[in-house]
């Protein structure tokens, strides 16, 4: 059992949890600023 406890121990590391959704966070927000950039800045039709 212990071994077995050992093995799953790691998945509940919260601190590089919060870390990498923090870094997903920031991914997501670039991703949608980028976004509306391009929307912002098309090419006009006449």
């Amino acid at each position: 059992m212990s071994v077995m406890l050992d093995k799953f121990l790691p998945l509940y590391n919260y601190n590089m949890g919060v870390a990498i959704i923090g870094v997903f966070a920031l991914v997501c927000v670039a991703l949608v600023v980028i976004l509306i950039s391009f929307m912002k800045g098309g090419k006009k039709k006449k």
